[in-house]
């Protein structure tokens, strides 16, 4: 038996998010900040701040929110790399990246968004639609969307926390509407 790296776009951003959290950890305390999440507010003359619209999904607040994240990752970004293909989802990772990135900041312009909490709903509600076929709408992508962006709306109404639901549900949108729209692989 030998090890591979089944997963390449999976393995390597859970890699390169280990790392930037190891970093700001232990000797780049301002990494994270500096990097890894949107700006707060938006400098539209500042190339840092268009940079970290693509970037924040790397950085973390803690070891608990980074273990919370890629746990899904690891799950189910293996079966949609072998569905869609590692470009495509590291393509679409960017794009959620940036759709959450620039709806933060248009909407939220003086909150901080880090985390890959974007890219995991976006991960849920894409592998709940892997086998739809033209014409058809899968109950389980029903329910996924119910269960798991309903419990964001409510806990975006409902709860005052440090959690920006707002992301999670666009990431779920945005994994849904590529779901439907990106062909899989052949």
């Amino acid at each position: 038996m030998r090890l591979t790296y089944n997963a390449p776009t999976t393995l390597t951003f859970t890699l390169m998010s280990a790392i930037v959290l190891g970093l700001s950890a232990t000797v780049a305390p301002n990494l994270t900040q500096a990097w890894f999440s949107t700006p707060a507010p938006f400098h539209a003359n500042q190339v840092q701040d268009w940079i970290k619209l693509f970037t924040h999904p790397l950085g973390h607040a803690s070891l608990d929110h980074f273990l919370g994240n890629f746990s899904f990752i690891l799950l189910l970004g293996p079966i949609l790399e072998v569905t869609y293909g590692s470009f495509s989802i590291l393509l679409m990772m960017v794009v959620t990246a940036l759709v959450t990135g620039v709806l933060n900041v248009l909407l939220f312009p003086n909150t901080v968004l880090l985390g890959a909490s974007g890219i995991v709903f976006m991960m849920i509600l894409l592998a709940s639609i892997t086998n739809f076929e033209k014409g058809q709408i899968p109950l389980t992508f029903l329910l996924v969307l119910v269960l798991f962006l309903g419990k964001e709306v409510w806990s975006a109404l409902a709860v005052h926390d440090n959690i920006s639901h707002f992301t999670h549900i666009i990431g779920g949108l945005t994994g849904s509407f590529i779901g439907f729209v990106r062909p899989k692989k052949k």
